[in-house]
């Protein structure tokens, strides 16, 4: 099977921030590489860390309700990984994310992918409107 050409969700200056991950033994599966679960642990800390580090989630809390992942190569214990987010829209109590996982050093990406946050009241569970600290962090994080 052909490679697909993953265009310009391959290249890291697509993405606004990136996190480092340094990868635990544990992370390895029974198959000697990192199990697919564990990239969408390490997105969801890069996302999170990055709001909690904008002071942008005293407000409301992301629900995760959508997310898809190509995976294009493995990685495995002790890989350090950096993940590479953006966003790709932004609705009234949602944004749509983006991500790539790189091991550090490497520019083609080992896994693709997007998720969808909806914004909820940690009381209520029930959407809320985009905090404008959150908003205006999501809106730097947009992708051209």
């Amino acid at each position: 099977m052909p490679k697909r050409d993953e265009g310009a969700l391959a290249q890291r200056a697509t993405y606004k921030a990136f996190h480092m991950v340094s990868t635990r033994w544990a992370d390895n599966d029974q198959y000697g590489h990192i199990n697919n679960v564990k990239f969408y642990e390490f997105v969801d800390s890069a996302v999170n860390a990055h709001l909690l580090i904008a002071n942008a989630l005293t407000e409301s809390i992301g629900l995760v309700v959508d997310s898809g992942c190509r995976y294009t190569s493995s990685l495995k214990f002790p890989d350090v990984i950096e993940v590479g987010i953006k966003v790709d829209a932004i609705g009234t109590s949602s944004v749509t994310y983006g991500f790539a996982v790189f091991k550090r050093s490497v520019d083609v990406p080992a896994a693709i992918g997007h998720f969808v946050h909806v914004y909820v009241d940690a009381e209520t569970r029930r959407p809320k409107p985009l905090p404008a600290r959150l908003r205006s962090v999501v809106e730097n994080l947009r992708a051209e």
